[in-house]
């Protein structure tokens, strides 16, 4: 690839401090489809991760949210998620080499240099080693760098770009870099490697966080559980039943019959057969995000009918890819499957009690 066989030259021409040679110096994909100008954006949502197919793997969403929580600068889990998936495309065996010796340069998922991760590796799951191949560890290392590359961008209010702007160039190319241009380095600088790899990462923020659904409830309805019945399997359950290996919802122990109703005010955008989920009903909210309920024994609603919170929308049941009576409920950030967001989260910040 042209733009990891350039930053490799300069590796080779140029002596860099450890920094320099950071996690993300080495940009294995360019990711992005998106034209417009990614740099632009500063403010990102505060909502969840979105988890799934296209998105973030559920098994590194966890750790994505714990390291950017475990900032005290406002680092958006977004951005770690859009800086992982630029380095490594969320892949924790990946390796960059020399395009010239073919000799190792960067490891793992967020691709640390063997100097920088023994500057800026830890010991993150406790098990005694710090380990470049283990997400459980790079994650936290990468959001612990970035962190303090943040922090040092806010003392810089006069450089060109947003802090979380600087502190990925300062990610890429080192601060030393970024002090020198006073703000992202231009893209005469490097072949415009650490250009385009901010321009990249901030275009991608928003494609992989959910919407923020931490305001007050909608007034045009009420908002309730889907269903009058325990909890059964929860979201993110692992298991090869499911064809993402996890579970992406949140089951209801609801016996044969048991009323249906809409968690809140919205539209149906989907009624009916749903292949794997049985029947099943997709309601479109007002906030943009959408619930689904599935294996349902009949749906007494169609698509384009406007419903208000607590209305009975069907009958729990166990069509489709099921195993006795439930019902399977998702917060979706799309209408389709893949877009799954935690459910019980969502519903609590409607007002539920659950």
């Amino acid at each position: 690839m042209n733009a990891k066989r350039g930053i490799a030259i300069l590796a080779a021409v140029f002596v860099l401090s450890p920094l320099a040679l950071g996690i993300g110096i080495i940009m294995l994909i360019a990711m992005s489809d998106d034209d417009n100008n990614g740099a632009a954006a500063a403010n990102f949502s505060s909502g969840a991760l979105r988890v799934g197919k296209g998105y973030v793997p559920a098994q590194y969403a966890a750790l994505i949210e714990k390291a950017a929580a475990d900032c005290d600068q406002g680092l958006p889990a977004g951005v770690l998620a859009a800086q992982l998936q630029q380095e490594s495309n969320f892949n924790p065996d990946a390796q960059s080499k020399d395009p010239v010796t073919h000799k190792p340069i960067a490891d793992g998922i967020a691709q640390f240099i063997p100097s920088t991760w023994a500057v800026e590796g830890v010991d993150g799951n406790g098990d005694g080693k710090k380990d470049v191949w283990d997400p459980e560890d790079a994650i936290p290392a990468q959001g612990h760098m970035m962190c303090g590359l943040l922090k040092t961008a806010k003392q810089h209010p006069g450089y060109n770009g947003s802090p979380i702007e600087l502190a990925l160039a300062g990610y890429n190319a080192g601060w030393g870099a970024v002090d020198k241009y006073q703000g992202v380095p231009p893209a005469s600088f490097a072949g415009g490697q650490t250009y385009d790899y901010v321009k990249i990462i901030m275009s991608n923020v928003d494609k992989l966080t959910a919407p923020d659904t931490s305001g007050t409830p909608e007034t045009s309805g009420d908002w309730s559980l889907p269903v009058n019945a325990p909890l059964g399997t929860p979201y993110h359950a692992e298991g090869g039943e499911w064809a993402s290996g996890y579970h992406t919802g949140q089951d209801f122990l609801a016996a044969l019959g048991t009323p249906v109703h809409a968690v809140g005010p919205g539209k149906v955008v989907a009624a009916g057969w749903g292949g794997a989920y049985g029947n099943q009903i997709v309601i479109r909210h007002a906030d943009g995000m959408y619930s689904q309920y599935a294996h349902l024994s009949k749906v007494e609603v169609s698509t384009g009918d406007t419903v208000s919170g607590g209305q009975v929308i069907g009958l729990s049941g166990e069509t489709g890819n099921a195993f006795g009576p439930h019902l399977h409920f998702e917060i979706r950030t799309g209408p389709d499957y893949g877009s799954d967001v935690s459910p019980l989260p969502y519903l609590r910040k409607k007002g539920i009690h659950i």
